[in-house]
């Protein structure tokens, strides 16, 4: 139990058909409703935070912590860089421990995101962590800034596929943050890809999907499902009045709501025993 990688989860759950969550955090209570629901339902999760969330909670103080949380679980817990967007953070994040790191050049045309994807893998080559690349765009930023929404295609899968990557974030309809209305996915290049592909497929945007639409990309062969809007939502929700301590806990405890409800849509309750 305790830190894994991320590689191991991602075995797991396609040998088993199902998805392993992969729950951003912010800060000390986010780690710690995180871990208790994948403690309470006895859940292999991802922890993650996006370089975008740095300015907020700097690496060198989240990461480290993030880190002992998940030495310190009793279920098997990755810990990965989202949306790495520079070498020099990609770096930090291994340099501390991370076992997996998201290389996102999904804003620049394929081939630099192949050749920046092929230097990551290197990078991460020399401490044995999983890489995560991003194929197509997915709609708005991590930050909530706006980008164009371009649908993954197979030829663009494939190239990625071909540099040794773990993870491959595809887009397919899905966007960061809230939706205005119900999103219309791709599910037809889930399955495509699902066929063709050594890495897992990834989707980010999960908060806002309905159950239905989890449960089809999990069934099509989505192996690793992000969220985060909810997760942030719930934690700002829970605070109220000036006593920090009472919201400490209130905090935590509406994240674990969040995560332990996800946890059982994607199939991961009870597969903590890798």
């Amino acid at each position: 139990m305790g830190l894994v990688n991320m590689r191991t989860l991602l075995k797991k759950a396609e040998e088993g058909s199902w998805a392993v969550g992969s729950f951003s955090v912010a800060n000390m209570e986010c780690i710690e409703g995180v871990i208790a629901a994948a403690e309470a339902c006895r859940a292999p999760i991802i922890m993650q935070i996006a370089e975008a969330r740095l300015p907020y909670s700097p690496l060198h103080l989240i990461g480290p912590m993030m880190i002992a949380a998940a030495e310190h679980a009793a279920v098997p817990v990755a810990v990965h860089l989202d949306h790495g967007k520079t070498l020099e953070c990609i770096q930090e994040a291994l340099d501390l421990g991370f076992t997996s790191v998201m290389c996102d050049g999904s804003d620049r045309p394929i081939d630099e995101n192949v050749a920046l994807t092929s230097k990551v893998v290197a990078m991460a080559a020399k401490t044995g962590a999983a890489v995560e690349a991003e194929v197509g765009r997915v709609g708005k930023n991590e930050d909530g800034s706006a980008a164009e929404e371009q649908i993954a295609t197979l030829d663009d899968c494939l190239r990625m596929d071909a540099t040794g990557i773990d993870a491959l974030a595809v887009g397919i309809g899905n966007a960061h943050g809230l939706y205005a209305q119900t999103p219309h996915l791709r599910y037809e290049v889930v399955e495509e890809a699902h066929a063709k592909l050594h890495a897992a497929l990834v989707l980010h945007g999960g908060s806002g999907l309905t159950d239905e639409q989890f449960r089809k990309l999990v069934q099509l062969g989505m192996r690793k499902l992000n969220i985060a809007t909810d997760i942030f939502r719930a934690q700002a929700g829970a605070c109220e009045g000036k006593d920090i301590f009472r919201n400490i806990g209130a905090s935590s405890k509406a994240v674990s709501e969040v995560v332990s409800r996800y946890i059982r849509l994607f199939g991961s309750e009870g597969r903590a025993d890798l």
